[in-house]
């Protein structure tokens, strides 16, 4: 009998397509939400309050500025009021999204859904839009009123184009928001717990919509679009993330996590003083450091840095390419005028002043502001903040060499006696900070995410220490003492 039950379950599986099993989902899921009076009352009456406060807002609003002959400033306040009478509804939705694994959890429901024939995507997938769906609404029917509010007792109807704008940003806003929640809702161990992560997802997005509020006040309309395309990047980081992570069995079988200290760095140290993880102390002395530690760490890490060189070159190609449609008027450069004061002139208002320790440390806190940043960004801002200072000589050897004077031999003259140190050593810390950041992305066939994320963090930490600041302390030390004199030898300098 358990045979033939087997058999049946697999042949219903196959019968059910992809998006069949997850169109079951959906409606299994809105159907539940729905029906939930006690959950769907207090949304609906949130999302008609605030479009009615919105609107005797932006009433009052133009009453106050039409004495001081200002009407301006209120027809800017319109679509940051649209945009916060979409925000609010969604906030009040993500309690749908951050239950929708841990508390059928702790109803019990959460086996027999887990039990069904569909794979962990459909799974996923389907909570996912499950959830979306009723902030989503919300967030609608509230710009919805508040326009309607606006033309009923203003007259007034915003331009398509902003109106365009602020439904996108919304909607991805919402996508984020509820793509997040269900991440933390898979990995949570009870709803009460899911509700005090979601802060992580609710403060970032807020921050978000003021920095909305600057642009639309400022009229930058333009800046938006890139806002929705931030956003679609990360919501699509949220959804894989979400679907590689979610592991039936793990869901099933998680309790309450606690706080083990002492096993957490007792499992740092571990993989600090090995070279593989997993291993015991090996070679751990200055020779076996450079020898295993640092090229094993360089393996775990190519991946990484081969995205952070793709990206320099990309970014370098487009930036000469840039700078060498522009020229400069004849006799603007004129390096026979370098002095020794020149050098420490390029560092006002960057540097305390020119000498090898400020070099060395502001070439330390930039790699430290690679791995801050690719905390919260899966790495992604680390690529782009390297880029920010790779770019503009590339831009600059692109101007030069169509001013009259060789690329090439500007760069060999104020780059490479340094950048042949500094360049290795930012692009390892880069590649370093970006591996920890998209360790929760990733499952390793042997490691949990957790323990994967700690030997990111601590190869981080040894390139760091026994690579990236010996690199940057000689690369200080040549560009303050030997690259002015390269550049001297081949320009030639003044007095």
């Amino acid at each position: 009998m358990a045979a033939i039950t087997a058999k049946r379950s697999t042949v219903q599986a196959t019968r059910i397509s992809w998006f069949s099993g997850m169109g079951m989902i959906v409606r299994r899921e809105l159907r539940d939400t729905f029906r939930d009076w006690r959950m769907i009352t207090p949304i609906v009456l949130l999302t008609l309050f605030f479009p009615v406060l919105m609107t005797w807002t932006a009433g009052v609003a133009q009453t106050f500025v039409d004495r001081f002959g200002t009407p301006l400033i209120a027809e800017r306040l319109i679509p940051f009021l649209m945009l916060i009478v979409g925000f609010f509804p969604m906030s009040f939705s993500l309690v749908i999204a951050l239950e929708a694994f841990v508390g059928e959890r702790e109803r019990k429901s959460l086996e027999p859904l887990l039990s069904t024939p569909l794979t962990d995507g459909q799974l996923y997938v389907g909570k996912m839009i499950a959830s979306l769906v009723p902030a989503l609404m919300a967030a609608f029917l509230g710009i919805g009123v508040y326009l309607t509010g606006l033309f009923v007792f203003r007259g007034y109807l915003p331009p398509p184009i902003l109106l365009i704008q602020v439904l996108a940003l919304t909607t991805m806003e919402g996508v984020v928001m509820v793509s997040g929640a269900v991440v933390v809702s898979t990995h949570a161990t009870s709803v009460r717990a899911a509700n005090l992560l979601a802060s992580f997802i609710i403060i970032p997005m807020a921050l978000l919509v003021q920095v909305e509020a600057i642009l639309l006040f400022q009229a930058i309309y333009d800046a938006m679009w890139g806002i929705v395309l931030v956003l679609i990047v990360v919501a699509l980081i949220l959804i894989r993330m979400g679907v590689q992570l979610f592991n039936r069995e793990e869901l099933l079988g998680r309790e309450i996590d606690s706080i083990n200290l002492r096993g957490v760095f007792r499992r740092a140290g571990q993989y600090f003083v090995a070279v593989e993880p997993g291993e015991a102390r090996t070679h751990f002395n200055p020779i076996g450091l450079y020898r295993y530690h640092v090229p094993a760490m360089l393996r775990r890490t190519k991946n990484a840095i081969l995205t952070i060189m793709v990206a320099l070159v990309v970014a370098s190609v487009v930036a000469w390419v840039w700078g060498s449609q522009f020229s400069l008027p004849p006799g603007t450069l004129n390096f026979s005028n370098l002095n020794s004061d020149s050098f420490n002139n390029v560092t006002v208002g960057l540097l305390p002043s020119f000498s090898w320790p400020a070099v060395w440390w502001n070439n330390i806190r930039a790699v430290l502001l690679y791995f801050v940043t690719g905390l919260f960004s899966f790495g992604s801002i680390a690529v782009v903040l390297i880029i920010v200072p790779i770019a503009p000589a590339a831009f600059v050897a692109g101007l030069i060499g169509n001013t009259g004077f060789n690329p090439i031999v500007f760069l060999a003259a104020f780059i490479l006696p340094h950048g042949i140190f500094e360049l290795p050593a930012v692009i390892i810390g880069a590649a370093a900070a970006l591996r920890l950041g998209a360790a929760l992305l990733q499952r390793s066939s042997t490691l949990s995410v957790g323990e994967g994320w700690w030997l990111a963090l601590v190869d981080f930490v040894k390139l760091l220490i026994f690579v990236v600041i010996p690199l940057l302390l000689i690369a200080a030390i040549f560009e303050v003492h030997v690259t002015p004199r390269i550049v001297c030898a081949v320009y030639g300098c003044g007095g």
